[in-house]
């Protein structure tokens, strides 16, 4: 009980990886069905 690790910036580090890692994922999910939804969309305009 004399010492206490210090685990503040351990949550905090946490929080930053899965954000890190959920931003990885919506860049690869964005870069892979980019062209997919344009082209929806570009349809879309079109056919109004």
């Amino acid at each position: 009980m004399l010492f206490l690790p210090r685990e503040e910036g351990q949550g905090l580090v946490e929080y930053a990886l899965i954000l890190v890692l959920v931003a990885i994922v919506v860049i690869a999910i964005l870069l892979l069905l980019g062209p997919v939804v344009g082209n929806v969309f570009s349809n879309l305009v079109q056919n109004l």
